[in-house]
């Protein structure tokens, strides 16, 4: 597995650069096509985009560092035997991922690895949070779980260690966006993500903050765009995060198991009013 992790690292950064300093010198100096608007000849301005790409890749990397210290808390815990421990360290380390996950899901295996449940993989592949979320709420034991906490914090590591090679493109955070709405759409607000812990309002906060947090760097842009749209987005942000709030339970969230069916309704209904306008993002790439 770690040949197969140093090929990986190695092959990634030959092909792909975070700042472009690998760029062929024949386009180089070429304008950015906007991804899917290359047929319209739409042309993103490299002097718009840079201090937005630069403030994204700050916050992943600023999420990915705190990552590290959190799962290095969690993975000491698990191998320590501190079942109660382990349990109040799992959701909360878990949204430092969520929150970037666009980014985890452009670097090869790394987010099933770390984010995949029971049945999304082979039995023999399956490891990462999920594995031990089960060990930790099913059986209330962390027997057995201590390779797997160890390939959890390497995979980790390996995440922020590959952000380096990742090439972040204006369509990268458009579409990351809407991705991660999507992620609350088809398992969070259903509660599939977390079966075994119900956490999952956890994991709906930290996606839907992520999204927001690509929305506001494209903010003043898209405004200058479509204010109507950058109004409609915001306002469904504002609405989804405030019936948020309604399920804090001090520094985090209540189980999935305490929200009523009106809850989920509800819940639903905002994340498909935020949805719609959201999916429109992509005016920011037209010229």
């Amino acid at each position: 597995m770690l040949m197969k992790y140093k090929l990986m690292t190695f092959l990634l950064a030959c092909t792909v650069v975070f700042t472009g300093c690998g760029s062929n010198d024949a386009v180089k100096n070429e304008p950015k096509q906007a991804e899917g608007n290359s047929a319209s000849g739409a042309v993103v301005s490299d002097e718009v985009w840079a201090p937005i790409l630069e403030s994204y890749r700050q916050f992943t990397i600023e999420q990915a560092d705190t990552f590290i210290l959190e799962t290095e808390k969690f993975v000491t815990a698990v191998k320590s035997g501190d079942v109660e421990a382990a349990k109040k360290l799992y959701a909360p380390t878990r949204m430092y991922f969520e929150r970037i996950e666009p980014i985890a899901e452009a670097i090869g295996d790394l987010d099933p690895n770390i984010d995949a449940r029971e049945n999304d993989v082979e039995d023999k592949d399956w490891r990462g949070f999920h594995r031990i979320e089960q060990a930790l709420w099913e059986k209330n034991s962390t027997e057995g779980m201590g390779e797997y906490a160890d390939r959890l914090l390497e995979d980790v590591k390996l995440l922020r260690a590959l952000m380096e090679t990742v090439e972040v493109e204006p369509s990268l955070l458009v579409t990351g966006a809407v991705e991660l709405l999507n992620e609350v759409s088809a398992s969070k607000v259903t509660g599939e993500e977390e079966r075994y812990s119900h956490t999952d309002l956890y994991d709906f906060a930290a996606n839907v903050e992520g999204a927001d947090k690509i929305y506001q760097l494209v903010k003043a842009e898209l405004n200058k765009k479509d204010a109507a749209l950058d109004e409609q987005i915001g306002k469904g942000f504002a609405d989804l995060e405030q019936a948020l709030s309604a399920y804090k339970s001090g520094d985090g969230y209540v189980s999935y198991l305490d929200l009523k069916e009106e809850d989920t309704k509800k819940l639903s209904q905002l994340i498909d009013a935020l949805a719609e306008p959201l999916s429109q993002m992509g005016t920011i790439l037209e010229a």
